[in-house]
């Protein structure tokens, strides 16, 4: 009987072999294997660990996905497989990465039913869809339990835009990495309760909406990429008290108003904002705040009333000056008559101040 098959780290070719059908984990990792996994790997009803993790392997990597039901950690990462993520899985699941391969189609509904489920990285592939609304039963990410297979999983993390391997798979590492899809629509409130979860990494899709308040309570998160989507609105001061957040990125997006000011987003350069044209605050050098913003709009408010003002007052002096200088130049009765009144207002003053400078000179 051969319980496990170790082989990773070598330059093994070729296609991938039979197996005993009794064989309960399976590391394969980081050789040059090809072609699809084999039809016989079915009958592998105690599988509970397998690693393919960097070969050259093709073809619907998931085919016999449900008929592996013992299955706690897959792992397909870094091949070129293809196909949907099926319906159908192991129950027992709580490391899944299908990272870096070309798998298409929505998410299961039953992927984010998982209840032991703890690493979910489905990155860079060409999934779309929405996210679906059922993050909420992801329990493992809410409670911390043990795993057995912390001395024998080898799992490959990225966190913080970098690679890390791990030789010794931590069992309380609580990852959702969906980055490089074609995902769409709003993210769950749900899924900002998994108070466990620990790197959230959704940039590169068409996800939009706000940021909600209750990100606050997310209180493990260390790496928050959110980058290169359509989210808007304003970033929620609770954000800034998650103290164990060492990586952030919100840039490309469609934040706006101020940065909050508090322990953590101020720590972070300005590269982790940018491309929010209207999103104002530290570290954003450029950025003016909504008070000057409201100043600077009541000035130039200002200056254009002033501006209607001279305006209107040049324009109503001009019409009404060749309004009534006009008239009397092209109507010759009107310009006879204005020079009659004339002459006489001029006379009637010349005898009335004559009349006054005699009773003057009298006294």
């Amino acid at each position: 009987m051969c319980g496990s098959l170790s082989l990773d780290n070598n330059n093994f070719t070729g296609g991938l072999p039979n197996l005993s059908p009794m064989v309960g984990i399976v590391d394969l990792s980081y050789n040059f294997f090809s072609g699809t996994i084999p039809h016989s790997w079915k009958n592998l009803k105690q599988l509970t660990y397998i690693n393919l993790w960097s070969n050259r392997l093709s073809g619907e990597g998931l085919v016999h996905l449900s008929d592996w039901a013992q299955l706690e950690i897959l792992n397909l990462g870094e091949n070129e497989f293809s196909g949907t993520i099926p319906i159908k899985m192991s129950q027992n699941l709580e490391v899944v990465i299908l990272r870096s391969n070309k798998f298409e189609g929505n998410i299961p509904l039953h992927l984010f039913n998982l209840s032991s489920l703890s690493q979910l990285d489905l990155a860079h592939n060409k999934l779309s869809g929405s996210m679906p609304n059922c993050v909420y039963n992801l329990t493992q990410m809410i409670t911390i339990s043990t795993n057995q297979y912390e001395t024998l999983a080898k799992i490959e993390l990225f966190i913080k835009g970098q690679e890390y391997s791990v030789d010794y798979f931590n069992p309380n590492r609580t990852i959702i990495d969906l980055s490089a899809n074609n995902l769409s629509g709003e993210v769950p409130l749900e899924l900002f309760q998994l108070v466990h979860l620990q790197i959230l990494n959704l940039s590169h899709n068409n996800f939009i909406g706000t940021i909600p308040k209750m990100i606050g309570g997310m209180k493990n998160m260390e790496s928050l990429d959110l980058s290169n989507n359509s989210f808007f609105g304003e970033i929620p001061q609770s954000l800034s008290f998650l103290t164990f957040l060492g990586y952030l990125n919100l840039s490309y997006n469609n934040f706006d108003g101020k940065i909050p000011i508090g322990p953590q987003l101020q720590t972070f350069n300005a590269s982790s904002y940018i491309g929010n044209p209207k999103l104002c605050g530290s570290p954003l050098n450029n950025c003016t705040t909504e008070e000057d913003n409201d100043k600077s709009r009541g000035h130039e408010d200002g200056d254009s009333i002033r501006e209607s003002l001279y305006l209107g007052m040049g324009v109503g002096f001009a019409a009404g000056f060749w309004g009534i200088c006009g008239s009397l130049f092209l109507i010759r009765k009107w310009r006879h008559a204005f020079y009659r009144f004339v002459d006489g207002v001029g006379d009637k003053l010349y005898v009335t101040l004559m009349v006054k400078l005699n009773s003057f000179k009298r006294n």
